[in-house]
């Protein structure tokens, strides 16, 4: 039995995210993802213009005059949401945490799909599967996700990567748009993604708060690891410590990007308490462009 106040948290974030999945489609979701390939539809008359490689000989000598073959692009695709909920997501500083952002954006993303008949399903990883829903359609699907989402309580803290793309490629047996959610905060992961990229179109959604790029000043404070627990104490007081801790997170985020751009995956970067709907908008546009 699902407690009524988190059935009345799914309804907000479905009736919140139906005003926004129109606009995102309309930013370009149809066009922005290839089909899972190029279908014979018929042969007509060649007419002025039509590609002449596209030209049947078989009709053509049997017609005695020009034929081309048609084709249509089949649209379904397959969609995997691979969701991070390691301790790291439990932050947050800007009116939301990482994994509220996390919530909603896997919400807009499931009804998007869902709504451009495509198949949508669910992974969620620290540093083990905690559960795997395989693609379905349809808006009760959609909703067991959201509810997943909320409702799951990882039994680990860490973030294997690498584990959460194993699975992918182990499971997925067609090839999937797969939107990868995290902070990122792991390593060793690069040879697995190389082989998930061979295999599936990738998009790195990376999710960051804004105190994870600079510290306040606000004097010693004692700092918990959320995903291995240990402590360490900051005089955040302290300009080298603030500048060091600055270009440390800086050189962290130069190494992954290293690691997309080596891989040709194109990221969104998100940031808690800020709107989502517009980065991935333009991201969809640019990708229609290119193709």
């Amino acid at each position: 039995m699902i407690p009524r106040e988190l059935m009345q948290r799914i309804r907000r974030i479905q009736i919140h995210t139906s005003h926004v999945v129109d606009d995102l489609l309309a930013g370009g979701w149809h066009s922005a993802f290839k089909g899972r390939g190029m279908e014979f539809e018929e042969v007509r008359p060649y007419q002025v213009g039509d590609d002449v490689r596209a030209i049947d000989w078989n009709v053509t000598a049997r017609a005695g005059q020009p034929f081309v073959k048609l084709f249509r692009e089949e649209r379904e695709l397959s969609v995997m949401l691979i969701v991070d909920l390691s301790g790291s997501l439990d932050f947050g500083t800007s009116t939301q945490t990482k994994r509220e952002l996390v919530t909603e954006l896997g919400a807009t993303l499931a009804f998007s799909a869902t709504r451009n008949n495509d198949k949508i399903g669910l992974t969620l990883f620290t540093d083990q599967i905690e559960k795997a829903v395989p693609p379905r359609k349809g808006n009760r699907h959609v909703l067991r996700m959201i509810r997943e989402l909320l409702y799951c309580q990882p039994v680990g803290s860490g973030t294997d990567v690498r584990l959460a793309l194993d699975h992918l490629n182990r499971t997925a047996k067609r090839r999937t748009v797969a939107f990868i959610v995290s902070d990122f905060q792991a390593a060793d992961y690069e040879s697995a993604l190389r082989i998930t990229c061979r295999k599936h179109d990738v998009i790195p959604i990376q999710i960051t708060d804004l105190r994870e790029w600079e510290l306040p000043n606000v004097g010693v404070v004692r700092l918990r690891d959320a995903e291995t627990g240990q402590l360490i104490t900051i005089d955040t007081a302290s300009r080298r410590q603030r500048v060091a801790y600055r270009e440390m997170r800086r050189a962290q985020q130069d190494r992954l990007e290293q690691t997309f751009r080596r891989f040709k995956v194109e990221p969104i970067k998100l940031q808690t308490g800020q709107d989502f709907i517009e980065p991935l908008k333009r991201f969809f546009h640019l990708r229609e462009m290119r193709r």
